[in-house]
């Protein structure tokens, strides 16, 4: 054993078996890094707004932190199981030559569509927009309300 590891000889039964893996994924990471220069914008996990959806017996209630966005900026659709949010959030600069030295609230427009469990009533929908959070009641139809099933 130590004969093998001063001399370099392969001790195949010991070797990890995915070392050429690790060392190629190694490889890659150090030729993307090199190509890239790291001068790419690193983001978060670019999901905005940020959404909550719970649920009572009659709705689902969909929450959205929309800080700095207007009601009227909004567009708001329901489809069978989806709901749809999309719109653009404007952050105007103080100046147009400024420098900054953080940037981590960014403008433009977004898209989210959420699954929702079951079918809804999308007629009867409504939202309010207060304080940057969204609200958004939607309700169950008939059919996917529970039912309280008594026992005889």
């Amino acid at each position: 054993m130590i004969y093998r590891r001063m001399f370099g000889l392969p001790d195949w039964q010991l070797r990890d078996r995915f070392h050429e893996l690790e060392q190629m994924r190694r490889q890659m990471d150090r030729l993307f890094g090199a190509l890239t220069d790291g001068s790419t914008k690193k983001t978060g996990s670019g999901v905005f707004p940020a959404i909550n959806l719970t649920e009572s017996m009659d709705n689902y209630y969909l929450r959205a932190e929309l800080s700095g966005v207007k009601a009227e900026d909004l567009d708001i659709q329901t489809t069978g199981k989806n709901i749809s949010i999309s719109g653009e959030r404007k952050i105007f600069d103080v100046e147009s030559n400024a420098k900054y030295h953080r940037r981590e609230r960014d403008a433009g427009k977004f898209s989210r569509i959420v699954g929702l469990p079951d079918y809804v009533d999308s007629d009867a929908v409504e939202a309010s927009l207060i304080n940057g959070i969204l609200t958004v009641v939607i309700p169950k139809k008939e059919n996917a309300k529970p039912r309280q099933i008594s026992i005889k």
